[in-house]
């Protein structure tokens, strides 16, 4: 449920957004003998917060170019080897291999919620590793989640939004896709942590890591929705630009 709240939340916003924009195109035409609006937007949003679609995009011709290659990279390449693990896979073992690498990924949720001091979801999350690695046999299963332990999903990005850290510009990332200075740098310290002190230094061996980490990137992919020039909207760019930003925003919210 809580989830589902989440997402009617975000689908709100983004109703709000639109209805926003396709407001523009038709309020009326004023001239000198018509009626002023009763109230004006500086009369309804106080101090100085951003206009909702405003989003700091200072090197927008790299990140346009690097979303079209997304998009061959994604056509052309990543989505016939997704279509092909699919194909291959029955969906009750894509099921499996999901939740064995979301066992895995807990390493990220918990030691980002030890950062932020949430201490109850830090302590659900360990929890859950080790319910779901013994009961659940590797992961492979999620008895803690049907036990009410719901996972407490954290990166470091949202580590350092919920100590205050700005977005900064938004940043679109090689084949990884939407993204922004926060959270690319938030990106970096995890995929460290992960590899240092985390499952991958655990193991300590290259060819388990790398065929994790492969199948995980495709798991991923799988599990998105998304399909680039799938709205049929010349500004899909900037459609994406602004659901990204407010679903972060809406993440460190809460």
């Amino acid at each position: 449920m809580e989830f589902v709240t989440e997402q009617m939340k975000l689908v709100t916003i983004v109703v709000s957004a639109m209805l926003l924009m396709c407001g523009c195109s038709i309020l009326p035409q004023t001239s000198s003998d018509t009626i002023p609006p009763l109230r004006t937007y500086e009369d309804v949003v106080k101090g100085d917060s951003p206009h909702l679609l405003e989003v700091s995009d200072s090197i927008e011709g790299f990140n346009r170019g690097t979303n079209r290659f997304n998009y061959y990279f994604d056509e052309y390449l990543f989505l016939p080897v997704v279509r092909g693990y699919e194909f291959i896979l029955p969906d009750y073992v894509e099921d499996r291999v999901s939740n064995a690498i979301d066992n895995i990924s807990e390493f990220g949720n918990f030691t980002n919620n030890i950062y932020q001091l949430k201490l109850k979801a830090a302590g659900i999350t360990l929890s859950r590793f080790v319910v779901n690695s013994t009961v659940g046999i590797a992961g492979l299963w999620d008895p803690a989640g049907t036990w009410g332990l719901k996972r407490q999903s954290e990166d470091f990005g949202k580590t350092l939004g919920h100590y205050g850290v700005g977005n900064g510009s938004y940043i679109v990332l090689p084949i990884m896709g939407p993204s922004n200075v926060r959270d690319t740098t938030g990106l970096i310290a995890d995929t460290a942590a992960f590899s240092l002190a985390g499952p991958a230094a655990w193991v300590n061996n290259t060819g388990i890591t790398t065929a994790f980490s492969g199948t995980s990137a495709v798991d991923k992919r799988h599990r998105i929705p998304l399909r680039y020039g799938q709205t049929g909207s010349p500004f899909e760019y900037e459609l994406l630009r602004m659901m990204y930003t407010m679903k972060r925003d809406c993440d460190i919210a809460n």
